[in-house]
């Protein structure tokens, strides 16, 4: 096992957040209103650029998506000095499936992107890119194995993305996740999996990262591209109505059973061939995985009521300092 390296002062892009709090970003659901909402709450939004289409023939709707997310930014900070903004990171899925990530990558590095967020696979020239521009990138993982080859590849941190997180989840318990990385790696971790309350956000960095990534309670709030039947059910649901299958995109993921239900197919007697969504869904109700099938991770038995992404995140505020100081009271009182 690798010596515990001493940790590393976190890059200046992260620092200084007003919680230590990622927003992942979403398929769909993450646009410019809910990472505007969420940088001037204090913690860093996101979005995938693929979120971002366009009809045949238009302009990219990534660069309209960048100028309104950036002179949003700036508009907060003039009004409120005391008080700005956090930076904003883009999703880059960066599998060889991608037609469009070289494209992608060159509106971000233009529009200087502060944080890339890496998926599905790590790229040594997306890393350039994005170091050339003045970004920095973070990867995401489910193991250590994958861990250790984006740091080889070039990223500057790590997004590990543990079981009970929402959409492709990885099957690892957080606390193993983290001690097996952070044995060797002393630069910037987040943790991804139920993270929804102040508490499991301080358990997250007392497990070792430096920032909880949060995702499925964004669903439920008003900003969040969702429909409202998907908000409400993001509320009316529990860690026991996720269900985990690699039927929908052939990669295991967490997803809400009773979407499943309501898409003709049965939760509980899925084929468990990944992939098998095209045939099987087509055949019972000609669903489509990413329009009726929602994804969620199991931390949404926290989420009573769609609010507004501020709202969302001063609760969250609330409970992560009240635990914090519970937990400093306690460590100063026991015998």
């Amino acid at each position: 096992m690798d010596a515990t390296p001493v940790r590393r002062p976190l890059p200046q892009v992260l620092s200084g957040l007003r919680l230590p709090m990622v927003a992942a970003p979403m398929f769909i659901v993450s646009n410019p209103d809910l990472v505007l909402a969420q940088c001037c709450a204090g913690v860093v939004g996101s979005f995938p650029a693929l979120n971002a289409r366009e009809a045949p023939g238009d302009p990219p709707a990534l660069e309209d998506w960048l100028r309104r997310i950036t002179e949003g930014i700036d508009r907060h900070n003039q009004a409120n000095p005391d008080r700005p903004a956090a930076p904003f990171a883009v999703n880059q899925i960066v599998h060889r499936s991608n037609t469009r990530l070289e494209r992608d990558v060159d509106i971000c590095a233009r529009w200087k992107v502060p944080i890339w967020i890496t998926s599905l696979g790590a790229r040594e020239e997306v890393n350039i890119a994005a170091h050339q521009s003045g970004g920095i990138v973070l990867h995401d993982v489910i193991n250590d194995r994958f861990a250790r080859k984006a740091i080889a590849k070039g990223a500057d941190g790590l997004i590990a993305v543990a079981a009970g997180a929402g959409g492709h989840a990885g099957p690892l318990s957080p606390f193993a996740l983290i001690e097996e990385i952070r044995a060797w790696f002393d630069g910037p971790l987040l943790l991804s999996g139920a993270i929804a309350t102040g508490r499991s956000l301080l358990a997250a960095i007392a497990a070792g990262a430096d920032f909880g990534y949060v995702g499925s309670p964004f669903i439920a709030t008003d900003e969040a591209n969702a429909a409202p039947g998907y908000k409400q059910m993001i509320v009316d649901c529990g860690a026991g109505d996720i269900v985990n299958s690699a039927m929908f995109t052939g990669i295991t993921g967490n997803y809400l059973g009773p979407s499943i239900r309501n898409a003709g197919l049965d939760p509980d007697a899925l084929p468990s061939a990944p992939g098998a969504m095209m045939d099987y869904a087509k055949a019972a109700a000609g669903a489509k995985a990413w329009s009726q099938i929602w994804g969620a991770g199991q931390g949404i038995g926290a989420v009573r009521a769609v609010v507004p992404a501020a709202e969302l995140i001063a609760r969250i505020g609330r409970e992560y300092h009240a635990a914090r100081q519970a937990l400093c009271a306690g460590i100063t009182t026991a015998p």
